[in-house]
């Protein structure tokens, strides 16, 4: 249990004073939900990453980003927040563990509640993508993913799915309803952007987000959103530059930066009534300073309970 994690700053009890810390209530039977509670689970886990030749340390980042979170205020009067507890991977059997988590994100749906994942590696995509389709098999889902990288790759033979490869995993089951924000060129090989061509996978550069260019970037949000029935959006950290989010698996010296358009496009985003699941993830609190990522990370979730 996480009881020790969820503290703060106590003004007083009455409802104009609460904090997050004082909504939260540890959980472990999914019938407890109830339609927009947000429903909490942290995914300890970096297998991927390890077998994505990646800087290990991300399963640590789920308990320090619930502690960057208690502190805020609750701004909606009947935010509710549900907390879960972590799912880990202590044998190595990735497949397994994403399954798992996949099994109770449904159950937090099927109630009617909003799903959200502390991560952890982004192989927590298609474990949080998995959950979703199981409870809605037949509505068309849409993923928006915030990152550097496609995370299209084919799995390794002799080693299996990774972090890097949860998109092409999608789309080996169907059409894929996906937007990408945040693609660097010098993250992705010529290979890794053929593979987004021929998946259908749609995709904004990290060039093309700029004030002035938030009308089309707004465009090509609701085209994707006003599309399907269900949205997903996950972050992955390594999106933004290194001086704001150094604590993550793969650094981005001249990733994006959390600015005036980066908020009014994220948060266009967060006040569509269809997005029922969000995740941020490669926080990695071994490489973090001053616990700079999780802090950023903890206010992009608590943008979602404001709205």
């Amino acid at each position: 249990m996480v009881q020790n994690i969820w503290q703060g700053r106590l003004d007083g009890e009455e409802l104009l004073y609460h904090r997050i810390f004082q909504r939260v209530k540890e959980e472990r039977n999914y019938d407890a939900v109830s339609k927009d509670d947000f429903a909490l689970h942290g995914f300890a886990v970096d297998e991927g990453v390890r077998r994505n030749k990646g800087r290990q340390g991300a399963k640590e980042a789920p308990d320090v980003i619930r502690k960057n979170m208690s502190n805020f205020p609750v701004i909606v009067p009947d935010f509710k927040l549900l907390d879960f507890g972590n799912v880990t991977c202590e044998d190595g059997n990735l497949e397994n563990t994403q399954n798992n988590l996949a099994k109770n994100i449904s159950k937090v749906l099927l109630k009617g509640g909003r799903s959200l994942v502390l991560g952890g590696g982004h192989e927590v995509t298609y474990a949080h993508y998995l959950g979703i389709r199981t409870a809605f098999p037949e509505q068309k889902i849409g993923i928006i993913n915030i990152d550097a990288h496609f995370d299209n790759r084919q799995p390794e033979k002799g080693i299996g799915p990774s972090s890097g490869t949860g998109f092409w995993q999608i789309a080996q089951e169907g059409p894929i309803n996906s937007l990408h924000i945040g693609i660097q060129r010098n993250s992705n090989t010529l290979k890794l952007f053929d593979t987004a061509h021929q998946y259908g996978m749609k995709y904004i550069l990290s060039d093309e987000l700029f004030f002035e260019n938030l009308s089309s970037v707004y465009q090509r949000i609701d085209e994707l959103l006003d599309s399907v029935d269900y949205a997903y959006l996950t972050i992955c950290m390594d999106v933004f530059n290194a001086s704001i989010a150094p604590g993550v698996s793969a650094s981005a010296y001249n990733g994006i930066f959390a600015d005036t358009a980066f908020m009014h496009f994220y948060r266009h985003i967060l006040k569509n009534k269809k997005l029922i699941a969000l995740d941020v993830a490669e926080v990695n609190p071994a490489y973090d300073i001053q616990d700079r990522t999780a802090r950023l990370a903890a206010c992009l979730v608590n943008e979602w309970f404001m709205v």
